[in-house]
């Protein structure tokens, strides 16, 4: 199977269904495919080759939708790069990936004359919406007009699930980005084992509010096609109130968000709307505070809660399921199905539960790598147990409890080094969540000269009168006193990545 026949196979199978509801538009099967379709023949007779990769410099719409298919229809591989990705990040990415063509909308038509220029690759620009025109100089097209120019039966495509799908940049707040290398392979198994644990069938409509760059985001849309649901489109979860109109309105059954998101809702009056379809919440980029999940269970009691773990490098890897959210809400879970996960000590021995080691992962979902970067790739995917297979080292620490059920500990370099003991942030943030009227919590250490490293708190409140003195309070009620913070600082909010998540590296 090929990530493009996700979307042909529920064409033949539903034509006549809402595959997509996205910017006013409502797209059944039948016409995505159609669009996707028209767009490959385009892409073909303007030079893409089998494996060009081709980026989608675009908000979450129907045009990314379609280029998506239409790349893949065409043997290409796509780069969805965040609409909000600045000049000097988004030439660095597509001069990285030696891109051929680009997609992006008219209003960023200079932006892409000039990225257009600093990138030899790229031999044309493909512009969308209202402001679209060609009127950029040569090698710039509409995206509608390459649409009616060309038919829409499907083209021959000689691509094999061997080829790769797409590259999905990580965020790089250590250092450039890097391009994770999906092969088609790879995206197919992912996807069939998260729908496998979701119970996912043809009559869920899930909404996404993430963005089609952050992987997360994009295996919404690539699932939903693949089971044949319906797939409300939305650009961002900036008007809540909008988008819990939206999810009455279409009668939404799967949730998909981040702790940034379920922060906010856990603050909005939900009574003025009709959620009664929920059938299903999910949340990964980061762990959920257990007093969190007991909150969303208090709001959504007739929704399933599923608290996952994955990175780019492997789209997800482990889910709690739901009967043990109960049992063990810090935990994210085991495997997911078809894979096998350990921990690891320093010197390369698995350990039992109750020791923190760093998480390894051996299944199908192991991404080829880092593109073109073996440097990287090595120091993360490593030879596995069978001949020729890599596993990845995870660069996460986790601990397992004796059920075999994994509790994230700390990213490795975000430990925290204080008089002398290893402090785990998150730790410290879910003691800190526990507080009534806490809102966002990010720990991070700061220089010190006696402590080596001492732990700093940045809290955001929500309407609440809180005090430092508050928060040391609580926090040595129930923690040992080497985890308690040395500093506590308020903020209105906390700086965020594209994709939702606390961005510490902003913090100091």
């Amino acid at each position: 199977m090929l990530v493009q026949d996700f979307l042909q196979n529920s064409a033949e199978r539903f034509p006549d269904k809402a595959a997509l509801v996205c910017d006013g538009q409502r797209l059944t099967y039948a016409e995505v495919e159609a669009r996707a379709n028209r767009l490959a023949h385009a892409l073909i007779a303007h030079g893409v080759q089998r494996g060009d990769r081709v980026a989608i410099y675009l908000p979450n719409s129907v045009e990314a939708v379609v280029a998506i298919f239409g790349i893949l229809k065409a043997g290409g591989t796509f780069v969805v790069v965040n609409s909000t990705t600045k000049r000097d990040k988004l030439t660095y990415i597509l001069k990285n990936c030696r891109a051929t063509t680009l997609f992006t909308s008219g209003r960023n038509a200079s932006l892409a004359a000039k990225v257009h220029a600093a990138v030899p690759s790229l031999k044309f620009t493909v512009l969308s919406g209202k402001r679209a025109t060609t009127a950029a100089g040569d090698g710039f097209y509409t995206f509608d007009d390459l649409l009616a120019a060309y038919p829409a039966n499907r083209p021959a495509c000689p691509t094999i699930d061997q080829d790769l799908a797409c590259l999905i940049y990580t965020s790089g707040s250590t250092g450039d980005p890097k391009g994770v290398v999906e092969g088609h392979n790879n995206v197919v198994f992912a996807s069939g084992s998260i729908i496998q644990y979701l119970e996912n069938i043809a009559d869920d409509i899930v909404i996404n509010v993430l963005p089609l760059s952050f992987d997360y985001g994009l295996y919404q849309l690539l699932m939903v096609f693949r089971f044949g649901g319906t797939l409300v489109l939305e650009k961002s979860f900036a008007y809540p109130a909008a988008v819990l109109k939206k999810m009455e309105a279409e009668r939404v059954t799967g949730f998909p968000g981040v702790p940034t998101i379920f922060a906010i809702l856990l603050q909005t009056d939900l009574s003025p709307y009709d959620l009664s379809s929920l059938r299903y919440i999910t949340n990964t980029a980061a762990a959920l505070p257990p007093s969190h999940i007991m909150e969303l269970r208090d709001k959504f009691p007739w929704a399933t809660l599923y608290s996952m773990y994955g990175l780019t490098e492997t789209k997800r890897t482990l889910y709690l399921p739901p009967d043990q959210l109960d049992k063990r809400p810090g935990s994210v879970g085991i495997a997911i199905p078809g894979t096998e996960v350990w921990i690891e000590d320093e010197e390369g021995n698995r350990v039992g539960p109750g020791l923190v080691g760093e998480l390894v992962i051996r299944g199908s979902h192991v991404m080829r790598g880092y593109w073109e970067n073996p440097k990287a790739t090595a120091e993360r995917y490593r030879p596995g147990p069978t001949p020729g297979e890599r596993v990845l080292y995870s660069g996460d620490l986790f601990k397992m409890d004796e059920e075999g059920y994994l509790y994230f500990v700390a990213r490795k370099d975000d430990i925290i080094k204080s008089r002398g003991e290893k402090v785990s942030p998150k730790e410290v943030e879910n003691v800190v969540y526990g507080i009534e009227g806490v809102v966002e919590v990010a720990v991070i250490g700061v220089p010190d000269p006696i402590l080596g490293e001492a732990i700093k708190a940045f809290v955001v409140l929500d309407n609440v009168a809180l005090t430092e003195k508050d928060i040391l309070r609580h926090c040595r009620a129930h923690m040992e006193n080497f985890l308690v913070p040395q500093h506590v600082e308020f903020r209105d909010s906390l700086p965020k990545t594209s994709s939702g998540k606390i961005k510490k590296t902003g913090l100091s």
